[in-house]
């Protein structure tokens, strides 16, 4: 009981003290806040690059499939029985080279039964002549009438016309004859040969094999719908040159350009187009999977910038140029992009733009220029744990 009279004046002297230093320093509150400074224009901390100004090469990057020229599926055009083969699997061969002999007996019996026609039918024309001639002198004569000299005439003529059929005849045997003779239409590499000797073939349908033209060879690619004039001013001036690398690391080639198709996919808005390769070491193999490149114009003293500087907005493609220690909006239109460069149009060369700190920026923005850390530079941990 005496504790807690003791408790209640100690609380009210500590609750009188309290009130009375709040009144006495209500006054001076309000000034000392009053004169705190306020800095509501600190710089943000940035790096710059200068924009330059050099030709800016228009490179395609594509990836492209190798494919042949021509790919030709070969086939007898009479229904007969090989006879011979002469070439092996995955054989080169050249134009005009012997691949398969039918036998050609029957077509060979026909042809010796049109020369045989063809010699009676030669004999009956000589006598037509003949009797001719002699029905002339006899009209001369006036031995016989001109009835009969026209009858003559009619069979010379006839005679004349069984003689043009028989050698007719004779050339659609020596066709048939030479059915049995199947070559190579072209030069390329053999696939898998289908038939044997004695196999059966049926006129324009058994496949006996297929030639694939190697050399030269063609990468097909397709190229973005706003470079198609490009593509096409590339092929009027003998093709514009194409680099290629396989996919898997190999050697590179160089072609050119040769050809352009004639509609775009509007599915995917591109073209499809094809350019052409020496493959004499027979590195390009139909299929594989190529990196293509091509320069399709040159852009003379465009303006370079970092496309790391360039910011996407509502309203267009800006960049931030520093002017008079401040950031200033500038849009701009990107030409073209390539690797981490840019060609611009909006900017001179020469300018500051800002690469660092963009993120901060607002026009009129105050800025300070900090030196930009060397390539491949890494922040020690100490640096690490103190950045805010």
């Amino acid at each position: 009981m005496k504790t807690t009279h003791l408790f209640w004046p100690v609380l009210s002297s500590l609750l009188v003290l309290g009130l009375g230093g709040c009144t006495g320093k209500s006054d001076t509150a309000p000034a000392a806040l009053a004169s705190a400074p306020v800095n509501a224009s600190a710089a943000v901390s940035i790096t710059t690059v200068r924009a330059q100004q050099r030709d800016f090469p228009v490179v395609l990057a594509a990836t492209g499939t190798v494919i042949p020229l021509t790919t030709v599926d070969i086939k007898s055009q009479v229904s007969s029985v090989i006879g011979k083969v002469h070439i092996r699997d995955g054989q080169f061969v050249k134009k005009g080279e012997l691949l398969f002999t039918l036998d050609a007996r029957t077509d060979e019996a026909n042809a010796a039964k049109a020369r045989a026609q063809l010699a009676k039918d030669t004999a009956a024309l000589t006598d037509a002549k003949r009797q001719l001639g002699r029905a002339q002198q006899l009209f001369a004569q006036n031995f016989i009438s001109q009835g009969a000299v026209d009858t003559a005439q009619a069979q010379l003529e006839s005679a004349q016309a069984s003689v043009s059929a028989d050698q007719a005849a004779i050339d659609a045997a020596q066709v048939a004859v030479s059915y049995a003779r199947i070559s190579a239409p072209n030069a390329g590499r053999a696939g898998a040969v289908n038939v044997s000797p004695g196999s059966a073939v049926q006129a324009n349908l058994t496949t006996l094999v297929t030639i694939t033209q190697l050399d030269p060879i063609a990468i097909g690619f397709s190229l973005p719908q706003r470079n198609l004039s490009d593509a096409l001013a590339a092929l009027k001036n003998g093709g514009a040159v194409v680099s290629a690398t396989l996919a898997d690391g190999g050697a590179a080639f160089t072609g050119r350009l040769q050809f352009v198709d004639n509609a775009v996919d509007p599915s995917s808005g591109s073209v499809k187009v094809k350019a052409v390769f020496d493959n004499k070491e027979g590195k390009l193999w139909p299929g594989a999977f190529a990196e293509m490149s091509q320069t399709v114009k040159i852009l003379k003293d465009a303006v370079i910038v970092p496309q790391a500087a360039i910011i996407p907005a509502a309203r267009g493609t800006i960049v931030y140029v520093m002017q008079d220690g401040k950031a200033v909006m500038r849009p701009v239109q990107v030409l073209f992009a390539q690797g981490n460069e840019a060609a611009v149009s909006g900017v001179k060369a020469g300018e500051s733009i800002i690469l660092d700190g963009k993120q901060n920026l607002r026009t009129n923005t105050p800025v300070v220029e900090r030196a930009r850390a060397p390539k491949g530079a890494a922040s020690s941990p100490a640096q690490a744990s103190s950045a805010p």
